[in-house]
């Protein structure tokens, strides 16, 4: 996916506001032969002066350009060419991603350079580095900012996240939810199944401490209720939010979506609990660490099953917070365009992506 940002300092919208101008030239592959019309900053996020656009002529003008990186990587790549070389055959102008990384730095900087000048270039992963290929084949300093699930990126857009409670009507609604409803103990849904992956791994020792229902395409599970996966897993009291992959800040929808929002306890395998604490409140969740096995955890679940006040303490979050779901991809989209107008002209590329991203 390439994503264009175009801001016009000269022209005004109805707000009096600068206008930023974004091409959206393609979506992502999971959305390709759909594509949605692009979204209203104004109306989705209270963001101005943000406007999508589909003429990729505009790229000349553009502030910003927003590359997808599985697409880059799984090519086709979908690059812009140089914008002063119209002279240049576009075999000639499109960058390559390279097996020898030197030879990336040395060969390919002097064409992906050719970009108009102040024009920023962002990459932006959503995927964990286990699930990111081609991260050491990119040149050094090809992209000016990073966008992710990582805190440190230059624009932050988690999966999800906690906000102040201001409206009965916040989901998830307050207060613990009704233990009547719960007719199972411990939920997993999976939709791709690795048996070596540690989370796969960890379930095989757990299931055979304390029943787990999986649902799922593939692996032991069985196909999701008509009713969908918030109710259904909303009907147990336990769900494992394991992550495919463990890495910093990666903690995706498994736990804020599937779990938090469906109004269970989630146990979670990802990064350690101090990496989720930065996060969400440490009472909120079960972290697998916190064990020394797999029994002594299924110990717990089940001492919880039968203690309903030990059990409703992890909900006291909910009585202050509700939680907030990232829209993919409306949402990247309009906050890359918020980023670039509070930037100012500060320079910066990233001379080191793999380095700072697989760490």
């Amino acid at each position: 996916m390439m994503l264009v940002l175009h801001i016009d300092q000269y022209r005004s919208n109805d707000k009096g506001l600068c206008n930023t101008e974004m091409l959206l030239e393609k979506a992502s592959r999971q959305d390709r032969g759909a594509l949605r019309p692009p979204p209203d900053c104004w109306l989705r996020f209270n963001i101005s002066g943000c406007r999508l656009l589909t003429d990729r002529s505009a790229y000349g003008e553009a502030q910003a350009v927003l590359f997808h990186h599985r697409d880059l990587v799984k090519g086709p790549p979908d690059w812009p060419p140089p914008w002063d070389a119209p002279g240049r055959s576009a075999e000639a102008l499109e960058p390559r991603v390279l097996d020898d990384e030197e030879a990336a730095v040395a060969r390919a900087l002097p064409e992906w350079g050719r970009r108009p000048p102040g024009q920023r270039w962002v990459w932006m992963n959503f995927e964990s580095p286990s699930h990111s290929p081609g991260l050491r084949n990119l040149a050094a300093n090809l992209f000016n900012w990073t966008l992710s699930y990582r805190a440190d990126s230059d624009i932050f857009v988690p999966y999800g996240y906690l906000y102040p409670r201001s409206h009965p009507s916040d989901q998830p609604p307050g207060l613990a939810p009704s233990l009547a409803r719960k007719r199972g103990l411990v939920a997993w849904v999976v939709s791709h199944w690795n048996e070596r992956h540690s989370r796969v791994r960890y379930y095989h020792q757990l299931s055979q401490h304390v029943a787990i229902d999986v649902f799922g395409k593939s692996g032991p599970g069985r196909p999701l209720p008509d009713s969908g996966l918030l109710h259904t897993v909303a009907r147990y009291k336990f769900y494992l939010a394991f992550e495919n992959s463990q890495h910093l800040d990666y903690i995706t929808e498994k736990l804020w979506r599937n779990s938090l929002l469906a109004g269970t306890v989630p146990v979670v395998l990802g990064p350690n609990r101090a990496n989720y604490e930065r996060f969400l409140p440490r009472g909120a969740f079960i972290h697998v660490d916190d064990f020394p096995s797999a029994a002594s955890l299924a110990a717990y679940l089940q001492f919880l099953d039968h203690n309903p006040a030990a059990y409703r303490r992890y909900f006291h979050w909910r009585r202050s917070h509700a939680v907030h779901l990232t829209s993919f991809w409306d949402e990247p989209w309009c906050r890359t365009c918020q980023a670039v107008q509070t930037a100012g002209d500060r320079p910066k590329s990233v001379r080191n992506l793999a380095h700072w991203f697989e760490r």
